[in-house]
């Protein structure tokens, strides 16, 4: 409500959520195809609520999940529009959220093998073919008995077993991401960082920090404090010391890069870019860590999403060219930054290599592409373009992700 007791207003929404994000109006318009002019249209109710393709758009960019925080009415979900529920959601719902209040009478396994576990998991995430299926169909049982052992073990097994069970935590939150379950990403972020906590590992807090960024970023928690949890954590870190601490190290500052990108501030972000850089440099061009596979190829492919965000197409189109997702050893993460690369081009209104690019996202890891936010939203809306070259492929492309074509 306004002071007066009216209603806010559509725009007067907009642009208080943009605010809360610390966003420019600027990098609002440049994210959703529009200019800084037309964000202060709508905000200044010269413009009226936009279609629902564009809405969905810019619900998106501001991190909104209910359409009905900015439309103020009941017109329902974005995530019914853009966002698809897997069919075991509900099943990882449950494991995430029951409660076993008794001990159970078996004995825990042993804590080699529940981390073998947990790597063979992390195997499935990133291999090719159907890979949330796939995890879906052993975490609920992997969660289960990680959680028993970590009541039953002492001493340093139960602390081994605690990082396991982050390290699982993060890889449920990567299965609930771009799916009708914000709350339950938040609940996945958290206990990855209590359960790192309790392992008292500075690497597994330093990973715990890089995930909850992303937490914090999609929620539109406030960049300082997103930004202030990245470099804690990567004090944390002997990087002189050893690979494994170095790639965490690189990775909080790569997570610093994308949370200033994300409110238009290209000095700092490219600043803390360059640091991650380094590291992945002194970490050797064949380097990429076994699960969160921090690299010298990941390093290059967030560049493209920095400038995205940053709403420099051109800077982010010339990204995708330098970057060479081929040696990437994870097939969700070639996806996923293969879409990235589309919504680089997308900035430059070039839809032709946009639709070429989401095809190959699809070819490489099709579930990647089936719940991406940007691919669907994007699909639905040049599905009303007149193009005659694209037509066809927008047609294919909405079939295989699920969504609307007109």
């Amino acid at each position: 409500m306004t002071p007066d007791g009216c209603p806010l207003t559509f725009g007067q929404r907009v642009r208080r959520v943009r605010e809360r994000n610390g966003q420019t109006r600027a990098v609002v318009g440049g994210l959703v195809g529009r200019s800084a002019e037309w964000v202060k249209a709508i905000e200044n109710g010269r413009l009226k609520t936009p279609r629902l393709p564009l809405l969905l758009r810019l619900a998106d960019v501001l991190g909104v999940d209910d359409i009905s925080e900015l439309t103020g009415d009941e017109r329902g979900l974005a995530t019914t529009h853009t966002k698809s529920a897997h069919a075991a959601l509900s099943a990882v719902r449950d494991a995430l959220t029951t409660y076993q209040l008794n001990d159970r009478d078996e004995r825990p396994d042993v804590a080699a093998h529940l981390l073998g576990r947990v790597r063979e998991a992390w195997s499935l995430w990133h291999g090719a073919g159907e890979h949330r299926t796939r995890v879906a169909a052993v975490l609920p049982d992997l969660l289960g008995d990680l959680q028993h052992a970590t009541r039953s073990l002492i001493g340093a097994d139960r602390r081994r077993v605690l990082v396991g069970l982050a390290e699982t935590y993060h890889l449920a939150q990567l299965y609930l991401s771009f799916q009708p379950a914000p709350e339950l990403v938040f609940l996945t972020g958290d206990r990855s960082m209590s359960a790192a906590q309790d392992a008292d590992s500075p690497r597994a807090m330093a990973s715990a920090a890089w995930y909850m960024n992303h937490v914090f970023r999609d929620a539109g928690e406030q960049h300082e404090a997103r930004v202030d949890l990245a470099m804690r954590a990567a004090h944390l870190l002997k990087p002189e010391n050893s690979a494994e601490d170095l790639a965490r190290w690189g990775l909080l500052h790569l997570a610093a890069a994308l949370s200033y990108a994300k409110i238009g501030q290209r000095g700092n972000a490219e600043r803390f870019w360059d640091l991650a850089d380094d590291a992945a440099k002194r970490l050797g061009d064949g380097y990429a860590h076994p699960y969160l596979i921090f690299g010298r190829g990941m390093v290059d492919a967030y560049a493209v999403t920095m400038y995205a965000d940053l709403v420099r197409g051109r800077d982010a189109v010339d990204a995708a060219h330098g970057a060479d997702l081929a040696p990437m050893p994870s097939a969700t993460r070639r996806s996923f930054h293969t879409i990235e690369s589309a919504r680089a081009y997308s900035l430059q209104g070039e839809h032709v290599a946009v639709v070429h690019l989401l095809k190959k996202a699809l070819d490489i890891s099709p579930e990647t592409a089936r719940y991406n936010v940007f691919a669907r939203a994007t699909v639905t809306e040049l599905a009303g373009s007149p193009s005659r070259v694209i037509r066809d492929d927008v047609r294919h492309l909405a079939h295989r992700l699920g969504v609307q074509a007109a």
